[in-house]
């Protein structure tokens, strides 16, 4: 562990990305050699979604490699890219009217580049009150300007959510490769490694103990599979996960097990929340292939993490009391 803590960051990244793509490497070639050998129609289809989960793992592993190679302004613009198609996932698959195309032209073209320019340039104070102050103001101002009355509270509430989970929540991923330690620079894409790992650990332990373990559902008209003590036992197991990577990010052992936990709640919860939004527009995942709205299914991979890393940079950065 000492060793793992002399390399410089560079040397460390280079050292996770070789432990990343190795590791996705040996799955794929393994998932190959399953699926040669067996071809029963039963683990077919198991097999098909688990190589759909592992496709989007190589795009996300992908994506990670090219935030870092492009720097924190490049990384910016990326996270730019997804929240757009998120945001325009959410609105698509949501009702609205002609009276509301100011609000939504509002979310895309002004509020989304704004947010992401004040990440970028470490505006921190404006930036975590611009969306939830300003243009929580702005939008049924645009939408009553329209003059339709007609469900109008409902209309508003679900674009500001949009722009609240899309925009707001994704925006902090990017934002965390700024943060600056005192005493532990060039950390903020260590940071975004760590909360990606243990935002996704979270979510497969919560499924694979769902599946093995008593389900007792607290909301079962939303989702079946979410219970308390997966729910829990899920987060325990992302804390020691996040504890194992402490070595790459500014924490202490118990600190790294602390914001992991953190992370993983936020993120477990804010998937369960997404789904019952789900049941609310009627469809089973974002991309619905029932529906021809250009909907690809980004925001059910994202979505975790649009929850956990405004919740995660806020509490590091008020834990480490940092300015920027």
């Amino acid at each position: 562990m000492k060793y793992l803590q002399s390399l410089t960051a560079t040397q460390q990244i280079g050292l996770l990305f070789l432990i990343l793509f190795g590791g996705l490497l040996l799955v794929s070639a393994g998932a190959v050699f399953v699926a040669m050998r067996d071809k029963s129609e039963q683990n077919d289809h198991g097999l098909t979604k688990f190589a759909a989960d592992l496709r989007a793992t190589w795009v996300g592993a992908l994506v990670f490699w090219l935030a870092w190679v492009s720097g924190a302004a490049g990384a910016t613009i990326l996270f730019a890219l997804f929240s757009f198609l998120a945001l325009r996932e959410f609105v698509t698959l949501m009702q609205t009217r002609r009276a509301d195309h100011r609000s939504l032209l509002l979310a895309f073209f002004v509020v989304l580049p704004v947010q992401y320019v004040l990440a970028g340039s470490r505006s921190f104070d404006l930036f975590t009150v611009f969306i939830p102050v300003y243009v929580f103001l702005a939008i049924p101002v645009l939408s009553a300007l329209g003059g339709d009355p007609l469900r109008f509270l409902e209309r508003n509430a679900k674009i500001q959510w949009g722009v609240m989970v899309c925009v707001f929540g994704l925006s902090h991923a990017p934002a965390l490769l700024l943060l600056d330690f005192p005493r532990a620079h060039d950390r903020g894409a260590f940071l975004v490694f760590f909360l990606v790992v243990v935002t996704v650990a979270a979510q497969m332990l919560e499924r694979f103990i769902s599946e093995h373990m008593r389900r007792r559902p607290v909301a079962r008209h939303i989702d079946r599979d979410f219970g308390l003590r997966a729910w829990a036992l899920a987060c325990l197991g992302a804390a020691v996960v996040g504890g194992l990577l402490f070595w790459i990010t500014p924490f202490k052992l118990p600190q790294a097990m602390v914001m992991a936990l953190i992370a993983a709640a936020a993120g477990t919860l804010g998937e369960f929340v997404m789904t019952a939004l789900k049941r609310d527009a009627g469809v089973n995942y974002w991309g619905n292939s029932g529906q021809v709205t250009g909907a690809v299914g980004l925001l059910d991979r994202v979505a975790p993490l649009c929850f956990a890393a405004p919740v995660f940079f806020h509490s590091v950065r008020w834990y480490f009391q940092l300015r920027s």
